[in-house]
């Protein structure tokens, strides 16, 4: 039979190794064409690689944790293709560069392969066994990936002697002497310490803050959303961010440091921070000054969830011009964020809390922000940055401003 070598593909934006998180076949198993046979991290995200070969697995390139560049070999398939990888559908998932979908292929799969049952994610058809794979779930192994534990060392305490969290928490303890415990820089973590060095060394940053009367913007969400439509906190802020960028472009852009220019965006691709399935990640709205306010919810609302889930592709968290970090979701009033490079600003928002605060001649109980604005000293001096922030300041305290401006 022939074999074929399926290099790890190309994976889009720029990125050039991926880490072999875990494997979803194993030697001897038989393989359909278009199958994830592993789930790899890349600096940007989570993703299963689909093969674009049918036939045995002869061999496993690389270890678990272990990390590859790409165009390097993934795996080996002996036999022959029965057919080519489907065409990508809306529902298909993920599309990799050049190698079909994650959607199985429709031809019978026992007639692809004499009439025996190809591997499946969980193992159960009648194959070779997975030798020292160990049995966990993908939480789990993620915990144990994350902690530099290995599986295959472990003694699973679940049922049939699966491997559950407390046996890798319990791993993690230090043994008797032990000082401290190595954990592996790699993956998404790699490229944040690497972005976020070149933010702070190459960025002359600033931070300016201003506390802000949210009162107002909090009756104006309540009285424009629905069921049907909801408008979000996170949504109104974009709101305000992209007007105020209207008034002071030179915020919208990123600074080209080889040839000395100050490069304006007409767009603004408007990215915020989220949660993630494997921790915080910055998806990005696209053309956000195209959006109305309910637009711009739907579709960071949409971001939300697929960030939830682990969907979220590279593009969707590529190319951003300007961040809204609301660190406020942590319970802290304010916070001085380094720049997501290259990116020359960025708007920082803390927790709504109640304040005695000056209004109408009283003092008064009121709903207070405080607004947090880090700026790229080259692309503008202080003055911009004030008025910038001065205009957000005042959308949240009169949201009115917006139709006025507008």
């Amino acid at each position: 039979m022939p074999a074929r070598e399926f290099l790890l593909p190309d994976l889009g934006e720029g990125l050039i190794e991926a880490t072999v998180v875990q494997w979803l076949v194993a030697v001897g198993d038989l393989i359909a064409v278009d199958q994830p046979v592993a789930e790899v991290e890349t600096a940007k995200a989570t993703v299963e690689v689909p093969s674009p070969h049918g036939g045995i697995v002869t061999v496993l390139c690389a270890a678990e944790g272990e990390t590859l560049a790409i165009g390097r070999p993934l795996l080996v398939v002996a036999g022959e293709d029965e057919e080519a990888p489907v065409a990508a559908d809306p529902g298909s998932g993920p599309v990799l560069v050049g190698y079909g979908t994650t959607r199985r292929s429709t031809r019978n799969r026992r007639d692809l392969f004499g009439g025996r049952e190809p591997a499946t994610r969980d193992g159960t058809s009648a194959t070779p066994a997975r030798g020292a794979v160990a049995v966990a779930s993908p939480v789990v192994r993620r915990l144990a990936k994350d902690h530099g534990v290995d599986l295959t060392k472990l003694r699973g305490s679940g049922p049939g002697g699966l491997i559950v969290r407390a046996d890798v928490v319990a791993a993690t303890r230090p043994a008797a002497g032990d000082e401290a415990q190595r954990v592996p820089i790699r993956g998404r973590r790699k490229t944040a310490a690497d972005r976020f060095t070149r933010s702070h060394g190459e960025i002359p940053a600033a931070t300016c803050w201003v506390d802000a009367d949210a009162t107002e913007l909090r009756t104006a969400r309540r009285r424009i959303s629905t069921d049907a439509r909801p408008i979000g906190l996170s949504a109104l802020l974009g709101r305000v961010c992209v007007a105020a960028l209207a008034r002071y472009p030179e915020l919208n852009s990123t600074v080209d440091v080889e040839r000395g220019e100050l490069v304006l965006h007409r767009a603004v691709h408007l990215g915020f921070a989220a949660q993630g399935r494997d921790g915080l990640v910055v998806p990005v709205v696209r053309d956000a000054q195209k959006l109305s306010t309910a637009e711009l919810a739907a579709e960071m609302a949409r971001l939300v969830e697929r960030a939830r889930t682990g969907e979220l592709s590279l593009a969707e968290m590529s190319g951003g011009t300007f961040t809204l970090n609301n660190y406020g979701v942590f319970g802290v009033d304010g916070a001085s964020p380094l720049l997501n490079h290259p990116e020359a600003a960025m708007l920082g928002v803390g927790r709504i809390v109640a304040r005695p605060w000056g209004h109408d001649g009283g003092i008064e109980l009121r709903d207070l922000v405080q607004l947090g604005f880090t700026f790229d000293h080259r692309v503008c001096d202080g003055a911009v940055a004030g008025g910038f922030l001065r205009y957000v300041a005042d959308c949240v305290e009169e949201p009115m401003r917006l139709l006025a401006d507008n």
